[in-house]
């Protein structure tokens, strides 16, 4: 049992050489550079939290931040309100059910950016031209050249998107719901919205968590979508934070600065998923 236990361990060894050698190592890599002034190539001196600090005083920077939450908040909103909904309608006794929940998973598995040129292109040429043939003046122009719109059509892009996999999650917790349960509120004399709220949510609120974590998680890192549709303009109006830290750091001779910008992100992402557990794990249990 013991040589069993010490081959099974041994067999662990290359993939966690591999994962020290592609994932760990290079993010203490960065962590060690952000505390100097490389650029990525050439001598550094270490400058200690300068970098950090800067950061918050980068103006760039700080419209990043702001424009990569207004979206990850609204989309995270959005998703989970199409997707259950969704659920709830494909849970339903109805025919080709399993059609077409293969065909609502269909976007998920889709390259983003080839999505993201497609909606380039509804953007761009097919909405206004049915707009202007309808006479709807307002949807005429293209709402990615506008600097006020541009997100909306990153937001639309985004939800269509993410919403096929969260349908998958909450469909899985539908299941786990008894019938007999729907069968007793039933007699009991309750309706469609009293099922949902007293008996549908409650008992999948631990999906409900688990997809309001990934969601602004994913969201939050939001990258092909922008580089796809709008590539961060017009300007800087939809240049999210990871578009900042891989145009800078890559593009820009900031390697060291970006780091930091990095590290701080990082830091944010797993505060913001640790608060979200903490407080719809505590709304389960009053549920």
């Amino acid at each position: 049992m013991v040589k069993r236990n010490r081959a099974f361990l041994l067999m662990t060894i290359p993939a966690l050489l591999l994962f020290f050698a592609f994932h760990t190592y290079p993010v203490l890599q960065g962590i060690f550079y952000s505390f100097t002034n490389w650029r990525g190539y050439g001598e550094w001196d270490f400058v200690g939290f300068a970098n950090y600090l800067n950061v918050f005083q980068d103006m760039r920077a700080l419209s990043s931040y702001g424009f990569t939450f207004q979206f990850a908040i609204v989309s995270t909103i959005l998703v989970n309100i199409f997707s259950l909904l969704i659920a709830i309608g494909l849970n339903a006794k109805v025919k080709f059910r399993k059609t077409l929940r293969a065909v609502y998973f269909v976007p998920n598995i889709l390259s983003i950016l080839i999505v993201g040129f497609i909606f380039n292109f509804l953007f761009t040429h097919f909405l206004p031209d049915i707009a202007e043939a309808l006479g709807i003046t307002w949807l005429t122009s293209n709402i990615l050249g506008d600097p006020d719109t541009a997100w909306i059509g990153i937001v639309i892009m985004a939800v269509w998107q993410a919403t096929a996999f969260n349908t998958i999650l909450y469909l899985a917790g539908l299941q786990t719901v008894p019938e007999d349960i729907y069968e007793a509120s039933k007699i009991d004399g309750a309706g469609k919205w009293r099922n949902f709220f007293s008996i549908t949510f409650p008992l999948i609120a631990p999906f409900f968590t688990i997809n309001m974590v990934l969601a602004m998680k994913n969201f939050l890192m939001v990258f092909d979508h922008i580089i796809a549709l709008t590539g961060g303009g017009p300007g800087q109006s939809t240049e999210s934070i990871s578009l900042l830290i891989y145009r800078g750091g890559f593009q820009g001779g900031q390697f060291a600065y970006q780091s930091a910008n990095a590290v701080i992100y990082f830091v944010i992402i797993m505060a913001i998923s640790i608060f979200q557990i903490r407080v719809l794990q505590k709304r389960e249990v009053e549920m």
